[in-house]
């Protein structure tokens, strides 16, 4: 669909007053999901992380990578086991998991995002001890519990003009790696930046009333009510982690924590640039 240079304009111009809430401001944005294996949808998210950089937003990505994961597990004809949604990690698994978090599924967003027109540079929570952890729960093995952020090395990066992109492994004074929820480190990285937003991208509209109709979102949730919400089943199943670290993002000082649709293309602008967004704001 073609548009005039009025229209063009006109959005240009609504989008002035958020470009300017948001100009020299620290933007994490939790990428996974769809729009994480779809490459139309990646190619969509990578364009927006790069405009949001040229308009003057300091962005940080920080990403998980599951299927890709237990792709390769798979192929090393090695089984994978779930706990509680959080999948066991052995030593050998631990290995796979730092292969193809900090290597490929790294390697290639910075790769995308610079021929995007992008400065990025890759970083894993190993890098300066960015992510330190800790064993959170026997069963799952090296499953880690962030104890520690280590943000100089993401605010020097930022501070050069470039897009930090961070991969979810973890170390200990050890030496142990560990498996870390992306939802989790990407809340603790923006309460520990003091970052003005949390962007989480999910593979459903935001919270909804009811599950099954998306004309029920739920558009701003107060940290207060997240509990209610909880008790009453309108946040359910896997939700209730996600609300979880958008509520402690915000206990942790992130002043706008979203839940948005990563299936949409372009949704990350439409949620920041636009009066109407398109998923769920917590809020204190």
């Amino acid at each position: 669909m073609e548009i005039t240079n009025a229209e063009r304009a006109r959005v240009l111009v609504h989008a002035l007053p958020y470009i300017k809430i948001y100009n020299g401001k620290i933007v994490v944005i939790k990428y996974g999901g769809n729009a994480m294996i779809d490459e139309k949808l990646k190619n969509s998210v990578m364009k927006d992380i790069v405009l949001l950089s040229l308009i003057g937003v300091k962005v940080v990505l920080v990403h998980g990578g599951g299927p890709e994961i237990t792709e390769v597990l798979t192929k090393l004809g090695k089984k994978t086991e779930f706990v509680d949604g959080l999948r066991v990690t052995d030593s050998e698994t631990a290995e796979v998991v730092q292969m193809v978090l900090a290597g490929k599924v790294n390697k290639s967003l910075v790769n995308l995002i610079g021929v995007k027109g992008g400065k990025a540079i890759g970083l894993s929570g190993l890098d300066a001890k960015i992510i330190e952890a800790e064993i959170k729960d026997e069963r799952l093995g090296y499953v880690g519990k962030i104890t520690k952020v280590n943000a100089k090395p993401i605010l020097d990066l930022l501070e050069k003009g470039y897009i930090p992109v961070i991969s979810t492994v973890a170390c200990d004074e050890k030496g142990n790696v560990y498996n870390v929820n992306a939802d989790t480190a990407a809340a603790k990285i923006a309460g520990e930046l003091g970052a003005e937003s949390l962007i989480s991208m999910t593979d459903i509209s935001g919270i909804l009333k009811d599950k099954n109709d998306p004309s029920t979102l739920i558009s701003k949730i107060k940290v207060s009510d997240a509990p209610a919400l909880v008790e009453n089943g309108i946040i359910a199943g896997g939700m209730i982690p996600k609300t979880e670290c958008c509520v402690n993002a915000v206990k942790w000082g992130v002043k706008r924590v979203f839940i948005i649709d990563g299936r949409i293309p372009h949704s990350i602008i439409m949620e920041m640039l636009t009066d109407e967004g398109i998923g769920t704001m917590f809020e204190e």
